[in-house]
């Protein structure tokens, strides 16, 4: 570790002289990539604010750990994210309501019920940070789990990922093909609970389905074919993940909004791009 901090330290600019802005950037570097891969299937599978739903019930999986006496946050978060996220996916499949329906439906829920519960006696006030997070905050040991989050969950992409594509294509066509839709559907529910769960806490309840949609809408627009498509939007996620970060230390302001910011403005442009293609 401390030869990247060297290696870091060495790049011409004041921010990589500390070492919290240095485990920051590793954070961006480890995370952006995952969220971008994940972020073109979400946006395939019409899910956009199914990572909304899921960050929102962060509050109530933290709520719920403090009533069952779960001393780790990031276990009750993973635990019940990944379980709302599954029976989301459930009660989407039965048709009784749209899919924005259902996932809206949960969203509002789990956000009222982790107010209740972690706002009883004004104690909501240690958990706020949790909204807007904070990606300066990265510790060393932070960094091997978002290292080890995105390896397996590039791996576990790669696996699930033409079966992921026939089933948002064409659900009927997959299982003619023997395409387990329901298994490949679950699957990455619970892949992308682990990985909002585990940015929560750097990238905030507020913006972390931005962080997810923004740079997979814009390579949408840019990309030609499925392979582009993923590759523009991990490659807008590592920019404007880097230049966020950069520009939020020049203004002494929020990262994650920062990063937000810059995605959407990618989006913007790539908009631009996509109709001057057209005309």
């Amino acid at each position: 570790m401390q030869s990247i901090y060297a290696l870091l330290g060495a790049l011409p600019l004041e921010a990589m002289q500390f070492d919290f802005m240095k485990r920051a950037l590793l954070a961006v570097l480890l995370l952006t990539p995952l969220l971008g891969l994940l972020g073109t299937m979400a946006v395939n599978q019409q899910m956009a604010f199914f990572s909304d739903a899921l960050g929102h019930s962060a509050l109530t999986g933290i709520g719920l750990g403090i009533i069952l006496g779960v001393g780790n946050d990031l276990v009750s978060m993973l635990v019940f994210g990944i379980l709302w996220a599954l029976l989301i996916s459930v009660i989407k499949r039965t048709g009784a309501a749209s899919a924005d329906t259902v996932i809206s439906v949960f969203s509002s829920t789990s956000v009222a019920l982790g107010l209740l519960i972690l706002s009883a006696g004004g104690g909501f006030a240690k958990y706020s940070s949790l909204l807007i997070g904070d990606v300066l905050t990265v510790k060393e040991q932070d960094l091997m789990w978002l290292l080890l989050a995105l390896l397996g969950g590039v791996g576990l992409w790669m696996a699930m990922y033409n079966g992921l594509l026939l089933t948002s294509i064409n659900p009927s066509l997959a299982r003619s093909r023997g395409v387990k839709t329901r298994l490949w559907e679950a699957g990455f529910v619970v892949l992308v609970a682990v990985a909002v769960m585990l940015s929560i806490r750097w990238v905030g309840v507020m913006l972390i389905n931005a962080l997810l949609i923004l740079p997979a809408a814009a390579g949408r627009n840019l990309a030609r074919s499925a392979r582009q498509h993923a590759l523009w939007s991990v490659g807008i996620a590592l920019v404007c993940g880097v230049a966020g970060l950069l520009a939020a230390y020049s203004l002494n302001t929020s990262a994650g909004a920062a990063i937000v910011l810059c995605s959407a403005v990618c989006y913007g442009v790539s908009l631009l791009v996509r109709s001057v293609r057209k005309g």
